[in-house]
């Protein structure tokens, strides 16, 4: 499953995988940039027709929760971002990364593990 987000929905999910089922007002509160009601709202809605986001209902209200997991959600936008920019080619994504960014020697040896054990698990 393809999941798309656009960096509002993307802001709202984060909220909604890091502090579980909320109502509107909660997912408003937790939002760094300050949104009207009604947009969050309106964002709300338009996740759950995307079915990333489902509702129980609570009173009058709604309780929201993420339908998707974070990490489909990730994997997703990975997928996405490789096909477009570096030509399907995970190995142009990683030496991109690796090579705009300043590493610390303890982040380059988690990454070296990564690949050693990568690598280990597809020689068997």
């Amino acid at each position: 499953m393809e999941i798309a987000l656009t960096d509002r929905e993307a802001d709202i999910m984060q909220v909604l995988w890091e502090h579980g089922p909320s109502v509107v007002s909660e997912v408003r509160e937790r939002l760094a940039d300050p949104l009207a009601y009604t947009t969050v709202l309106t964002i709300l809605r338009t996740l759950e027709g995307k079915g990333y986001v489902d509702h129980k209902e609570e009173g009058r209200g709604h309780r929201y929760f993420a339908a998707v997991q974070q990490q489909a959600a990730q994997h997703s936008a990975l997928q996405h971002l490789t096909g477009k920019l570096f030509k399907g080619s995970t190995e142009l994504l990683f030496a991109h990364l690796v090579a705009d960014r300043k590493l610390t020697p303890q982040q380059i040896r988690r990454m070296r593990a990564l690949l050693r054990d990568k690598s280990d698990k597809e020689s068997e």
